[in-house]
């Protein structure tokens, strides 16, 4: 990604946050509210249950859940989230079969400068389309997405729909397998992170992050893979595919990356099988300041972990 790295970047992404199930409630179990201090207090106080809330959303539909605007919506936190600066949000829940993990719930903020995509895809008669997405000021490439449709295997979404894994796109603006590149280029948008949302019932959902230069989603993106045919019987991950601002590609078929559950902050999510967001934690890759690592379960069984970093 070309960023500057001489001065902190703007992010996309204001806020970060992972509920837990406890009980018939969701809790706060992590979260990187960077220095909204007073809607980290508000959020730290709150629950949700089935259904209430944006978390309670997520759960209780079973599906990822964009909402763009707070006033006079479900949304439980709206008076802290004006103050805050926050005008909109994305919940991902994590279900590992008929089981739910954790909810992954981002916020952002809006301006005339932020431009970025966080976008939900849902497969209807055979194609995926649009269900809804948060595009910041990228009105036109917004208008591109919702009149876009895609096949199995074409573009990042039908790619990590037909792979049911995550996939990693770099040079959107000009790279030929991003269908809606010239748009993409106008945006800005530079890098993409697609991945599955398996969730009871078999419906097939796909979530794209796609990062821009000026304001962007992240500065690393890691893709691990857990699975049996890619790691043998232990209980690890190995990293297959990755980009970073700071030390380039993070991929090398002759230095392979592994870590076992329980090591560092990607084996905490490998061995508990829940979301992971931290802030301000010594020891983050390549020096950045927050990590949010989102594990996917295909079949009941932790397949891929996917991470990224500003």
């Amino acid at each position: 990604m070309d960023i500057a790295l001489d001065k902190p970047a703007r992010t996309f992404i204001e806020v970060a946050e992972v509920w837990v199930p406890e009980g018939d409630r969701l809790v706060l179990g992590s979260g990187n509210y960077g220095t909204l201090a007073e809607f980290a207090a508000v959020s730290g106080e709150e629950s949700f249950g089935r259904g209430e809330g944006l978390p309670g959303k997520a759960w209780a539909e079973a599906r990822p859940v964009v909402l763009k605007g707070f006033e006079g919506s479900y949304f439980k936190r709206t008076e802290a989230a004006r103050a805050a600066g926050l005008t909109s949000a994305v919940a991902v829940p994590v279900f590992a079969g008929a089981e739910l993990k954790a909810v992954l719930v981002v916020l952002c903020g809006d301006d005339a400068d932020r431009t970025g995509a966080i976008e939900v895809w849902k497969e209807k008669g055979g194609l995926l389309t649009l269900d809804d997405g948060y595009y910041g000021a990228a009105k036109h490439f917004e208008w591109v997405s919702q009149h876009t449709q895609f096949p199995r295997s074409q573009g990042l979404p039908g790619g990590v729909w037909a792979a049911e894994t995550p996939m990693l796109m770099r040079d959107l603006g000009s790279g030929y397998r991003f269908i809606r590149a010239e748009s993409a280029g106008q945006a800005g948008l530079t890098t993409g992170l697609g991945f599955p949302v398996p969730v009871p019932g078999g419906k097939a959902f796909v979530v794209t992050l796609l990062s821009a230069r000026g304001t962007p989603i992240a500065r690393r993106f890691e893709l691990w893979d857990a699975r049996a045919a890619k790691v043998g019987k232990a209980h690890e991950a190995v990293l297959v595919d990755g980009i970073c601002a700071r030390e380039g590609p993070l991929w090398s078929e002759d230095a392979e990356r592994r870590v076992g559950a329980w090591q560092g902050l990607i084996g905490r999510v490998l061995g508990t099988g829940v979301p992971l967001v931290e802030g301000k934690q010594p020891g983050l890759a390549a020096g950045y300041d927050s990590m949010v690592a989102l594990p996917i379960h295909v079949g009941g069984e932790l397949s891929h972990i996917v991470a990224w970093y500003c």
